[in-house]
């Protein structure tokens, strides 16, 4: 079989690759863009976008259910599911194929439809055609991952994917996993009208969380009707009559919880198995993550790996980051790394949670001189009026330097409130510039200099 020659190519057409492939395209580089499933990737398909439009459904009807509390009436309230369901997948359907147009409308780029693997170093085999670069950027992305439980292969689950597809509102979900995913989706369903059940085997929801911030999401959601079982450390699955009986705790005399539908939420695994990455001398880690130096470089030269696959972070805005770091470093001779950027993220509950930074216990551990001030949401008018006084915001900063190093906003658009302080971490620039800045009135950022204005040694 001949071997075709190419300048540059992505496999995998999520978040980094079709940038990167943009960025080729205006280069002047023969680039092949090749994509096995849906273009987007996780985040337009199974992730963000999706979930992100559910979790809108379901704060509509949350909020109309609050009618009394707002002096109105909705009277009886039905959900639809198949309808929200319609609604989720079109917005899904319109950025796919806008992914899709994009990529094939892309100058100097052929758009391959299948499954890559490598034969040999730099040489790829898809669609019965061998494929050779110089540059070669993987783009794979990541899935569910399936914890091996006891009794798993006889009953039937639900991943983050296919607990979509469903057009009827479970009776009784059960989580297992109190996940950033797994907390999502039981608000969502919760909000629609499921009985839900979150199973963690851990004694604090999410452990990488600090304790107030961890019981702060637990208080929102159990305020809602979400029940949860902590320190379940063994789990086990099991059909009882048209449902499934799931095991939370040791012993045999121990009650089960049986649900209509069980989702399993216990982390992502990558997409790197089938890719031959042996055959081009690209290592991986022990739980198949590429690995990458601070460029997203792998150990075979000529090769990149960007996104979910490369353990060095499981964000859509991760993502887009290490594109931006491949291509300067190619293209535009800037030597940006993974190191630079400032951990972020945000769950996705309502109210949601936004962090940056240092932890409270991650500060601790860095032996600084810590300053740290709190306030609940309560506070913020901005809350109160919205009826949404639920949460805090907390924030810490050097005292010597006087930096902010980490902060979390649990409340009312709290993923958004979060973006000032990492601007002002990105920028480098001492915590006095917001707390003597004059901010816009009524919002829930003007509380941010009344925070930082309350700052405290924090031992």
């Amino acid at each position: 079989m001949s071997i075709e020659a190419f300048d540059a190519i992505i496999v995998g057409a999520g978040q980094a690759g079709p940038a990167i492939a943009a960025r080729c395209s205006q280069e002047g580089l023969r680039t092949a863009v090749i994509e096995r499933g849906h273009f987007g990737g996780t985040c337009v398909n199974v992730g963000c976008v999706p979930t992100k439009t559910l979790v809108a459904s379901a704060r509509a009807m949350h909020q109309a259910r609050r009618g009394d509390e707002f002096g109105f009436s909705t009277g009886g309230l039905q959900v639809d599911m198949a309808r929200v369901k319609v609604r989720k997948d079109a917005i899904v359907l319109q950025s796919r194929t806008g992914v899709e147009a994009w990529m094939r409308g892309l100058k100097h780029t052929e758009v391959i439809v299948g499954a890559a693997s490598f034969v040999a170093p730099a040489t790829l085999e898809v669609a019965g055609r061998r494929l050779s670069a110089p540059r070669i950027f993987l783009n794979l992305g990541a899935r569910a991952a399936t914890p091996p439980l006891p009794g798993l292969d006889s009953v039937k689950t639900l991943d983050n994917e296919t607990i979509m597809q469903l057009e009827r509102v479970p009776e009784h979900l059960v989580i297992v996993g109190g996940s950033y995913i797994g907390l999502e989706f039981a608000q969502m369903m919760r909000r629609f009208g499921a009985a839900v059940t979150v199973v963690e085997r851990a004694k604090q929801l999410l452990p990488r969380e600090d304790e107030d911030v961890s019981d702060g999401i637990r208080a929102i959601l159990e305020a809602e009707g979400v029940r949860f079982e902590m320190g379940s450390e063994c789990l086990s699955l099991a059909p009882q009559g048209q449902g499934i009986a799931v095991g939370a705790a040791c012993g045999d005399k121990q009650p089960r919880i049986v649900g209509s539908h069980v989702l399993l939420a216990v982390g992502r695994r990558p997409n790197t198995d089938g890719l031959a990455l042996d055959k081009a001398g690209i290592l991986t880690d022990e739980r198949g993550y590429i690995v990458v130096d601070e460029q997203c470089r792998s150990s075979a030269d000529g090769v990149w790996a960007v996104g979910d696959c490369n353990g060095r972070g499981a964000f859509t805005h991760t993502a887009w980051n290490d594109h931006e770091i491949v291509v300067a470093n190619l293209f535009d001779h800037d030597a940006r790394r993974i190191a630079d950027r400032i951990p972020c993220y945000a769950l996705f509950i309502d109210p949601a949670l936004g962090r940056v930074g240092l932890t409270d216990t991650e500060a601790r551990a860095s032996g600084r001189k810590l300053l740290h001030a709190k306030m609940p949401m309560q506070r913020v008018g901005r809350a109160r009026e919205a009826g949404e006084t639920l949460g805090f915001m907390k924030v810490l900063v050097d005292a010597d330097s006087q930096l902010i190093l980490g902060a979390a906003v649990l409340g009312l658009n709290g993923d958004e409130v979060v973006h000032t302080l990492l601007g002002q971490m990105a920028a480098g620039q001492p915590c006095s510039v917001i707390a003597r800045a004059m901010h816009i009135h009524p919002t829930v950022s003007e509380l941010l200099p009344t925070l930082l204005q309350q700052l405290k040694p924090f031992e």
